[in-house]
């Protein structure tokens, strides 16, 4: 798939990825980019610098949704590609983060990829085409140490791609799934940022916008702008429970660094 000439539309592209694949695709010649966030002051900046369109928008409300994709049809006539790459850290812990931490992250990590497939698929399907990538994480292949409400809404992420791909490809959609390690954003920066273990081996996010573009020109569904990703996967496959040993000790290590 080739980005010159698409209308495209990107969640979370006020900052960090988001941002980076929105400037990524004004140089390879997309017609128009609509640039959404929540943060609607650093989406205008994005959308100034490349000639997009800013709108406010919180994922996590169908209602937004729905009425942010009708109205990017109602102009364009069309939605070429979605990038539905806005997500949330979330909480450090497991059992004792509360209930309404865990919806939070789970309405923005995972729901809100249904919410935007389900308004955009009818118009791409019509069309006979379409591009629905979904900004996951390694950690949803993989997992975090010490962030369970986040790991568990990233491999929700990673399954509903996968679901999508199966039941839409014969339709003419091309579903992705991004699944970047440390990328150098307000996730992982910052020394007492609790993901800052993630730092050693992090990239830019326009290392990884630009592995995005050249996965999309492979149609791949699986983007990993970090190679070793791909070993860890059949690492973990191989031999489940020397990959948990493994992340036991790990977990022990981030821990004991932060209470230095």
């Amino acid at each position: 798939m080739k980005i010159k000439d698409k209308i495209i539309l990107v969640t979370g592209g006020a900052n960090g990825i988001g941002k980076a694949l929105c400037e990524r695709f004004v140089v390879e010649g997309a017609e128009k980019i609509i640039v959404t966030d929540i943060d609607l002051a650093n989406a205008n900046k994005v959308a100034k610098e490349i000639n997009g369109i800013a709108i406010e928008l919180d994922v996590s409300n169908e209602s937004q949704v729905i009425e942010v994709v009708t109205q990017i049809l109602h102009q364009f006539g069309r939605i070429d590609f979605v990038c539905s790459n806005a997500g949330i850290g979330g909480a450090e812990g497991s059992l004792e983060v509360s209930n309404e931490v865990w919806q939070k992250i789970y309405e923005v990590n995972v729901l809100s990829h249904v919410y935007l497939a389900r308004a955009v698929f009818p118009s791409m399907i019509e069309n006979g085409s379409g591009a629905f990538l979904i900004t996951s994480s390694a950690a949803g292949l993989l997992t975090h140490p010490t962030a369970a409400p986040y790991v568990v809404s990233k491999h929700g992420a990673v399954a509903l791609a996968e679901s999508l791909a199966i039941e839409f490809g014969d339709k003419g959609i091309y579903v992705s799934c991004l699944c970047p390690q440390g990328v150098k954003t307000n996730l992982i920066l910052g020394e007492d940022n609790p993901n800052n273990f993630l730092h050693q081996g992090a990239i830019t996010a326009e290392e990884c916008a630009n592995a995005v573009v050249n996965a999309l020109e492979k149609e791949t569904f699986l983007i990993l702008p970090h190679k070793e990703v791909a070993q860890f996967i059949v690492n973990k496959a191989e031999n489940r429970d020397r990959w948990l040993h493994s992340l036991r000790k790990i977990r022990t290590a981030v821990l004991a660094a932060r209470s230095k």
